[in-house]
């Protein structure tokens, strides 16, 4: 829900794992905007590898409130740096940005969105000509430009534009058969509910699949709402209520269906089964490594961040192909990427990356995909997920909290004492592994672990589990959560 009070104070401009972001109005201010525009335009222009010649900045833009007004602001900014911005038409998913970044051979894109966050969010997200997401150095260099204090005055000049999102619709025909696809569906009886969450990534489904079977398709939540009906665009269980009621209306009548989620800005993405039950990139990644590796037979080996499901190492391993295991953010996927030959890179929190596509999350590429994956194995999602834990083993069960904190104070001393004293047992399991690769990850078993992983830019504590069953999920997490704020 909307927040009952907010900060009064704006905090000091840094970046978190992807961009910046904070409160608009009071972290964001059209005069904050203008400097880290100016500043990552010009760290773009300073970083360009050389055989990019290009001057051109594409900017980019989501649903919130003033997000085209600010867009046109970032694109002054980059005139200002004697640069060339070119500016979307219209509301566009970030990955079409780092699209027609590469497509174009472009310098990098600035997209003015707050992802997943609350509705009363905005920030800036930064791609590099690669067509993915700058990296810690990147984002620390533009802080350093911040802290000099010099700014240049905006430019008044007419600002190009492009249609940006048909370009990425455009190119998404092309990697994949819509019309078989769509045949395929029909042949299943499977009808698809797409939900992007009042997000940019609406519509896109059905105008990919228009004319090739558009009865097929329903979207739903798909205008544009800046409140987002009053709860974060994350494509998260409590925030699906409509989806998983439209999916259980189907279920009861006798027909399949599958529930597509989205993102604010669509590059992250969730599902729901033909049974009501929610899939996160928890379950999705290992039927999308099954079908890349095994269907497909590609090339290429396999990344999950810390805080992923065990499932998805062992598909992966029992394909034989090496699993890396790396901290969470997907900048830490995207680099591996553009430095080795990767089959898919994926994350808990819904971001999956393709070494046949880009070094970043595209969560309408991961969508089609699924479905290609689906139709190739004649079975809805939550059959060929059952398959694949029979085949492999490994549990379906997750789930994670968001606990606020009272301030960083109290964050930065909970984290020093899990870091300095670790818990030996966990409600009354014991520890049999110690994982520190980001955060403090406890092991019991296969497919049973506690995580604890501090935010970096606000007093937030994300404890994540996966266990056998609910129960043991919701036992552990219970245990966790009542440790934590009795230190």
């Amino acid at each position: 829900m909307l927040p009952t009070s907010l900060p009064l104070l704006p905090t000091p401009i840094r970046f978190g794992t992807d961009g910046w972001r904070g409160i608009l109005g009071v972290d964001i201010t059209l005069e904050r905007f203008l400097v880290v525009a100016a500043a990552a335009a010009e760290e773009l222009a300073y970083r360009a590898p050389k055989y990019c010649k290009s001057k051109t900045i594409i900017i980019g833009y989501d649903r919130r409130f003033l997000a085209r007004e600010f867009a046109e602001v970032v694109a002054a900014a980059v005139s200002a740096c004697e640069l060339d911005p070119l500016l979307s038409e219209t509301v566009v998913p970030t990955p079409a940005c780092s699209w027609s970044v590469v497509q174009r051979k472009a310098l990098g894109a600035l997209v003015v969105t707050a992802s997943h966050n609350p509705p009363h969010w905005l920030g800036l997200k930064i791609k590099g000509p690669f067509g993915g997401s700058v990296e810690g150095d990147f984002t620390k260099a533009v802080e350093l430009r911040l802290s000099t204090g010099v700014v240049r005055h905006p430019s008044v000049v007419k600002i190009k534009s492009f249609d940006c999102r048909q370009e990425h619709l455009d190119g998404l025909k092309k990697k994949f058969d819509i019309s078989r696809l769509a045949q395929g569906l029909e042949a299943m009886n499977l009808k698809v509910i797409v939900d992007p969450m009042h997000g940019s990534a609406a519509g896109c489904i059905s105008d990919l699949f228009q004319d090739k079977g558009s009865d097929l398709i329903e979207e739903i939540r798909n205008s544009r709402d800046p409140l987002f009906g009053g709860y974060p665009p994350e494509p998260l269980a409590p925030y699906l209520n409509d989806l998983t009621k439209k999916v259980e209306a189907f279920k009861h009548s006798g027909e399949k269906v599958l529930g597509l989620v989205f993102d604010g800005d669509g590059d992250r993405i969730a599902a729901v089964d033909e049974t009501g039950k929610f899939c996160s990139t928890q379950l999705l990644m290992p039927l999308l490594i099954d079908h890349l590796a095994r269907v497909k037979n590609l090339s290429g080996s396999i990344i999950k961040t810390v805080s992923g499901s065990d499932l998805m190492r062992f598909v992966g391993e029992g394909l034989s192909r090496e699993v890396f295991e790396m901290p969470v953010g997907f900048k830490y996927i995207a680099s591996t990427m553009l430095s080795s030959n990767v089959l898919i890179g994926g994350e808990e929190s819904g971001g999956i990356g393709f070494g046949i596509h880009l070094p970043e999350r595209d969560a309408l590429f991961a969508a089609l995909l699924v479905l290609e994956a689906i139709v190739e194995g004649g079975q809805p999602l939550g059959e060929r997920i059952q398959a694949l834990q029979r085949e492999y083993g490994g549990s379906s069960e997750f789930d994670r909290i968001d606990l606020k904190l009272e301030n960083m104070n109290k964050k930065n001393k909970i984290e020093t004492f899990l870091k300095e004293n670790p818990p030996s047992e966990v409600a009354g399991k014991k520890v049999k592994e110690v994982t520190r690769v980001d955060g403090l990850k406890l092991r019991f078993g296969n497919s049973y672990w506690l995580m604890f992983r501090f935010s970096g830019t606000e007093p937030l504590l994300r404890i994540y589990c996966e266990a056998p069953t609910p129960t043991e999920v919701q036992e552990v997490l219970v245990w966790a959560k009542e440790f934590v704020l009795s230190l």
